[in-house]
């Protein structure tokens, strides 16, 4: 029979600890673990301090001198990283940390270094036993709004490489962050993307706090919320979301800021980096998430019950949820009059499937439908074709790719040489293919109108989206006729109706189906009638126009007339 494994005798119950009691021994040897567990963990930072490494976790140091040695060995080969000391006079040292170019130098040291240096009694007060905490210090004696105390070193260079200024005192283990940012960045201008003939003037720029003072201008209510993260574990971008609580959807709001929360890059440079993180199905040509240069656009979406993304270092703004029919409405449909814009409206969803069907179309009939044309027009285009050695369906891909890359080429090209490129290339190849017999001068007018429909879409992204859908339905056209043309646009619409932009049915109001969102959709309603916001929007706070504000010719009191006279 095997033995049991024999128990040894516990240190705390030998003679080692004297007479004790069993329990009394125990506790003495927990505060003797603490104590060593504690100045295990000081030994640990001050090495950590001696030697270059990442500042996670890592206590700021009461000498200022060992935090000044750690940070100019962490900021090796930084030559814009700025560490300055500064001896305060029969007082303790001080040590400066910013970044030349990010920090305003002159602001910093008139509000703050003089108050510390000038000020009668400061070096006493701050020398004596007990000193004052790093609250008590930074209320007293730095007359600056935004300031916040770091604990860590990775707190306080967080900080410096956002623009601030971290002031370390010897004597404190905490820091302070003092907001005194000044940098170069562009002015507010109206956008090249999205110009109107009549509307605001101002557009975002690449400061996150310009574009948020934007809207904060637009929107003057506390409900009016910007929740802020940073984003890319090297670039840490500034990213903001912003809402209008009561009106938005709380739902949407969690689900966008989960989305957000679980972006895990190394880097953001644009805001096209955060859209393919958060789309619900990223693999659409469908924008499900649609962005803007212009605060007009995004105070009008946020009134709306829908969210907004900022980024830091872009001018592109970030709006969900979307639907199809946002993306065929320009920002001047609401400051025109309502019946012009809705006639421009109309005349936009026409061109728009123009610039999706008018090749396929052209295709299906030329090759199998020609029974569908009057005689005298199917003559006309026999002789033009007759010339031609390709089918209509080589013709129409040769003139579209030559059509594309005559429009990327305008766009790529410096501006001045761009759009002579584009125009004169398009007119001189047209007319070369035309009389060199490789094209038909029909096929030349089709492409020629479908790429000015394809202008008429206000939202690049989703015209861009028709530009792709077009080649697989002229493939279906050359190959099945108009039946083609038909299972493409079956396939595309259930698609779309199958969508989704953060849970928002894409195809909304017509699907689901809602008789008041057609007044914004299909029509251009006056503002007096359009009392209701979007259903899937803001169903919260769902009225936006109350009834009977229509105006009306005033009453003349007329006298009436008495008979007799």
């Amino acid at each position: 029979m095997r033995k049991p494994f024999p128990i040894k005798k516990s240190r705390l119950n030998s003679g080692l600890l004297g007479t004790k009691s069993y329990q009394e021994q125990k506790q003495d040897a927990k505060e003797i673990n603490m104590q060593q567990h504690q100045q295990a963990h000081q030994a640990t930072c001050a090495k950590n301090l001696d030697k270059k490494s990442e500042p996670k976790n890592i206590q700021i140091h009461t000498d200022v001198a060992r935090n000044k040695t750690y940070l100019t060995e962490l900021f090796s080969k930084c030559s814009d990283i700025i560490l300055h000391e500064i001896q305060i006079i029969n007082g303790p040292n001080m040590l400066l940390l910013k970044v030349d170019g990010l920090a305003d130098t002159s602001h910093f040291d008139d509000n703050v270094l003089k108050s510390l240096m000038l000020s009668p009694g400061v070096a006493a007060q701050m020398d004596q036993q007990p000193p004052y905490t790093a609250e008590e210090l930074m209320m007293r004696f730095i007359p600056m709004g935004q300031s916040k105390i770091m604990k860590t070193m990775s707190e306080a260079i967080d900080h410096v490489l956002t623009g601030d200024t971290v002031v370390f005192f010897n004597g404190y283990d905490q820091a302070i962050a003092i907001s005194a940012k000044k940098w170069e960045h562009r002015a507010p201008e109206e956008p090249s993307t999205e110009a109107v003939v009549r509307g605001p003037r101002e557009g975002f720029v690449e400061s996150i706090r310009t574009n948020t003072a934007l809207l904060r201008r637009r929107i003057r209510t506390v409900d009016f919320k910007i929740e802020s993260l940073k984003v890319g574990r090297v670039t840490k971008t500034d990213v903001a979301l912003a809402y209008i609580e009561g009106i938005v959807t709380d739902s949407v709001v969690d689900e966008l800021r989960t989305r957000l929360e679980r972006i895990d890059i190394d880097g953001v440079i644009d805001s096209g980096y955060i859209v393919e993180f958060i789309e619900d199905q990223p693999l659409s040509p469908f924008p499900q998430i649609q962005s803007t240069e212009r605060p007009d656009t995004v105070t009008a979406c946020l009134l709306e019950g829908r969210c907004v993304i900022l980024i830091d270092g872009s001018p592109f703004t970030l709006i969900a949820p979307v639907n199809i029919w946002g993306s065929l409405q320009a920002n001047e449909d609401y400051y025109q009059r309502f019946l012009a814009a809705t006639i421009i409206r109309w005349i936009r969803y026409i061109f728009t499937l123009m610039a999706l069907l008018l090749p396929s179309m052209y295709i299906a009939i030329t090759t199998f439908h020609q029974e569908m044309l009057p005689t005298n027009l199917l003559l006309s285009l026999a002789a033009a074709r007759e010339a031609s050695p390709f089918p209509a369906l080589v013709e129409a891909f040769i003139m579209e790719i030559t059509f594309e890359a005559l429009r990327e080429a305008g766009v790529r090209l410096p501006k001045a040489v761009g759009q002579a490129v584009s125009i004169v290339g398009a007119l001189v190849i047209g007319q070369a293919a035309v009389q060199a017999g490789i094209v038909s001068s029909p096929m030349v007018i089709i492409v020629s109108v479908t790429g000015i429909a394809n202008f008429t879409i206000p939202r690049y992204e989703f015209a861009l989206g028709i530009r792709i859908l077009r080649f697989p339905l002229m493939i279906l056209a050359g190959t099945f006729g108009l039946y083609g043309i038909v299972i493409g646009l079956i396939a595309i619409i259930g698609h779309i109706c199958a969508l989704r932009s953060v849970g928002v049915p894409y195809a909304a109001p017509l699907a689901p189906f809602s008789i008041k969102g057609l007044k914004d959709t299909l029509l251009r309603a006056p503002w007096y009638s359009m009392n209701w916001r979007p259903r899937l929007f803001g169903y919260q706070n769902s009225v936006r126009v109350p009834k009977g504000q229509k105006p009306r010719p005033p009453q003349q009191n007329v006298p009436k007339r008495r008979g007799g006279s």
